[in-house]
């Protein structure tokens, strides 16, 4: 009688980031070589709830590791979180009789794993999230390729700011974490980060801002994170507050989660898809597969999703000492 395969599936979910090909890539080839079948549903959870997959082979991911995005695609997919949906995603992994399910996304992508892990489903999540939000994890997939994406941005605008006598307002990404604002506002010189972390003196910016000026140096940088207020909404108030000379705004948009990803990027998407492939075959499920220094730990969902990831305290102090304000 034949030995029976064992199955497992991959999908990538929420926002993109570069380098979610590359663990892609790096759980399929290393379940093809522990000779797995791996299925790959397109979409997301979305794709999950309704079946859309296929098998995939060494073939499929050939070419993709330099990448940008995901080539099973990705949603939003709110409806999720009901649990009726989660009933219907947990009959498409029984009807395909897979073992496990490695699921590559970002905070809102750990719920619905710890979700489908409650359920019995054995999950093994993977961080990836420009945002570098998610907890118990030092760097998600996508986040050095952002910041560098940032940093040139932010120095090609200085050029420019300087040709015309302009402070430019560039805001970021990150919903609920300042790390993109503080980290890439550090690495450009900018005069301040506007971050969800902290409450921010906009008066002493404006004072600050118009000092500058008159001092000839007419560069400024400050950086913004969504999250703390839009761009638009920071110019308006320090236009009301005084600032004698012309502000501009730059918003990075989807520039920021695009590109192809960075050697460090490509290195630990590949080591997170590897690692969880094998955290499948030592027979562990219900966690994230974790990057803390430079080891590649488990932490329980459980733990991920009940918890807030903070910048780092050193991070902050850096902040402090090195620029104006943030």
């Amino acid at each position: 009688m034949p030995r029976r395969v064992r199955k497992i599936g991959v999908l990538t979910s929420g926002g993109d980031s570069p380098g979610m090909n590359a663990a892609v890539r790096a759980v399929v080839r290393t379940a093809l070589e522990e000779g797995l079948k791996i299925f790959g549903f397109q979409m997301g959870y979305r794709g999950l709830v309704n079946g859309i997959f296929r098998e995939l082979d060494f073939e499929d991911v050939g070419g993709i590791l330099q990448k940008g995005g995901t080539f099973l695609q990705t949603a939003r997919f709110r409806e999720f979180e009901r649990e009726e949906v989660q009933n219907q995603a947990v009959d498409v992994i029984e009807d395909l009789e897979l073992e496990s399910l490695i699921i590559i996304g970002g905070e809102g992508s750990m719920h619905g794993a710890y979700a489908l892990s409650r359920k019995g489903v054995p999950v093994i999540g993977i961080p990836a999230s420009i945002d570098n939000d998610i907890y118990g994890t030092d760097d998600s997939i996508g986040v050095d390729t952002a910041l560098n994406t940032i940093v040139r941005a932010v120095d090609t605008i200085k050029d420019t700011a300087s040709s015309h006598g302009r402070a430019f307002i560039i805001e970021v990404m990150g919903h609920n974490s300042g790390y993109l604002a503080l980290l890439s506002a550090i690495a450009t010189g900018a005069e301040a980060a506007i971050i969800p972390e902290k409450e921010f003196d906009y008066r002493a910016l404006a004072k600050r801002l118009n000092k500058r000026y008159r001092e000839g140096l007419t560069n400024s940088i400050v950086i913004v994170s969504e999250g703390a207020a839009r761009g638009f909404h920071v110019l308006k108030t320090l236009n009301e507050l005084g600032v004698d000379y012309e502000l501009r705004v730059t918003v990075l948009g989807h520039l920021q989660r695009g590109g192809s990803p960075t050697f460090y990027d490509r290195i630990i998407a590949s080591r997170f898809g590897y690692r969880a492939v094998h955290t499948f075959l030592s027979g562990k499920s219900g966690v994230m597969v974790a990057k803390q220094c430079d080891n590649y730990n488990l932490v329980s969902l459980e733990e991920v999703v009940n918890n807030r990831k903070e910048i780092p305290e050193e991070y902050l102090k850096m902040a402090d000492t090195l620029m104006w304000e943030y």
